[in-house]
């Protein structure tokens, strides 16, 4: 049976940080890696003192200090996988590692951040959301402005190539645009941020690219965990929950449940059912009320699956997107 202590047994040393988390993700997980003569600290966790105990107390246990750290690498730019960026480099300058994509967001650039609540707005308006959408967007109006402060401040390099130190880098998309995840070949062990956990599904969150168009993130979610099922990894390491010891079962798993979800928002369309608010409203019943956004990425990734499969066509109706199934016979 596989135990945390048996990451300390290769050439390539894992000592995890985990601290509990009240939420359903059960824990907020990252990394301390050490490989010959650098000490790499994979994502950063929330900016709290459980968070930053949970940092000192596993370098002391193992010999090290915060003066040991050589790196930050991170999976994406989510805060709950940045928070003590800059609460340790203020203490230890070493370099930040991200993808380019995290920039704009880890700097909290105004202009991009506008445009990503203006984006929200249309998108809202056009998937039939009404006055539930208009509140969200109030929302995210207040946090532009209240969050200011949570611009990290260390300077950051860019991943450019996909080698890095001792990692593989290998771009997963999906549950954000900018993530990746690190691959250790010789043990087979991949560092996936959000990619993959044990015991939730990770959302496929509804995002902008830098240009304002919509990314496609659930056939990006998709594809992504395909990837990772094609290197066949032993071990995954994620941002939440458990060591993962069977990826690949859990992808299969992951999948499967997309493919029926994607069937039965077919069926609701059938039913009369047009709009992905009305979709919302029946599938998620009071969730959607309770968690819009989350619930909206859901229904509107797998509408955009959909179509990009061509099992659905949709129609601009009064501003509004209307959705139906393609008739398979029509086509042959």
């Amino acid at each position: 049976m596989f135990s945390l202590n048996d990451l300390k047994k290769t050439c390539c040393e894992v000592f995890p940080i985990i601290v509990p988390d009240k939420s359903s993700l059960k824990s907020v997980n990252f990394f301390l890696v050490k490989q010959d003569h650098s000490l790499s600290l994979i994502d950063a966790g929330w900016n709290n003192e459980e968070c930053w105990e949970g940092l000192n107390n596993t370098l002391r246990k193992n010999g090290f200090t915060l003066k040991d750290l050589t790196e930050i690498i991170l999976t994406h730019h989510h805060i709950d996988h940045i928070g003590l960026v800059d609460r340790v480099t203020s203490e230890n300058p070493i370099p930040v590692y991200t993808h380019p994509d995290s920039i704009l967001r880890l700097k909290r650039d105004n202009n991009f951040l506008e445009m990503r609540v203006e984006f929200y707005s249309q998108l809202y308006k056009e998937m039939g959301c009404g006055v539930n959408g208009e509140h969200h967007v109030s929302y995210l109006k207040q946090a532009l402005q209240q969050n200011k402060q949570n611009a990290i401040q260390a300077d950051l390099t860019e991943i450019v190539d996909n080698q890095l130190l001792h990692y593989t880098t290998i771009k997963v998309p999906g549950h954000s645009p900018d993530q990746i995840a690190f691959y250790d070949e010789k043990q087979s062990w991949l560092f996936a941020g959000d990619l993959l956990i044990e015991h939730i599904s990770s959302n496929a969150l509804v995002e902008p690219d830098l240009l304002g168009r919509r990314i496609h993130t659930l056939s990006q979610h998709i594809d992504s965990l395909k990837k990772c099922l094609a290197l066949n990894v032993k071990l995954v390491f994620p941002g939440h929950g458990a060591v993962i010891q069977d990826p690949n079962s859990l992808i299969l798993k992951r999948l499967e449940r997309m493919e029926a979800k994607a069937d039965r928002f077919i069926q609701l369309i059938e039913s009369g059912l047009t709009t992905a608010s009305e979709l919302a409203i029946s599938y998620y019943k009071n969730t959607y009320y309770e968690q819009f956004s989350l619930v909206m990425s859901e229904v509107i990734g797998h509408l955009d699956y959909l179509e990009i499969q061509s099992r659905l066509k949709k129609e601009l109706v009064q501003g509004i997107w209307h959705y139906s199934v393609i008739d398979k016979r029509i086509m042959l």
